[in-house]
């Protein structure tokens, strides 16, 4: 949620005073509208990174702590903690559609840079085992046709 929103909410409940029933609808309404993910890279071209080994080891630098971050690097490694977290249930279908994309080019193309995000952002797993994803894995890849 936003500043303005959080102070929108905050006027609102000032001018309503104490009324208990109005306070309670409020956060009824909060809870029905999860907050959601910015659209804004919605329609980035992931595809066209791992197509270049070096834009992978730049995002990977950025996401690793080990270089500089372009917008989108900074606004993935912001968002990666949480959306691990709460499931991706703040993404939407085309951000849930890009994480897979992406999972899918790391698993096969990178999967030591996948092995290295893993440790750092899933350090106990959970998310790989909810997923079904086995960073172990060391079957040979290379001649896979991609989904």
């Amino acid at each position: 949620m936003d500043y303005k929103s959080i102070l929108s909410i905050f006027v609102i409940v000032l001018v309503l005073g104490n009324d208990v029933d109005a306070n309670k609808s409020l956060q009824r309404s909060q809870r029905a509208a999860p907050e959601k993910y910015s659209t804004k890279y919605d329609n980035f071209d992931v595809l066209s990174v791992f197509a270049s080994t070096r834009l992978v080891k730049r995002y990977g630098d950025c996401l690793m702590e080990r270089g500089s971050c372009p917008p989108e690097g900074k606004f993935l490694k912001q968002v990666i903690p949480d959306a691990i977290a709460t499931k991706c249930s703040k993404c939407n279908e085309k951000q849930k559609k890009l994480a897979g994309v992406m999972l899918q080019q790391l698993l096969l193309k990178y999967r030591p840079l996948f092995i290295e995000i893993c440790e750092k952002y899933d350090p106990s797993g959970e998310a790989r085992k909810t997923y079904g994803i086995d960073s172990n894995d060391n079957t040979d890849y290379d001649n896979y046709d991609e989904a």
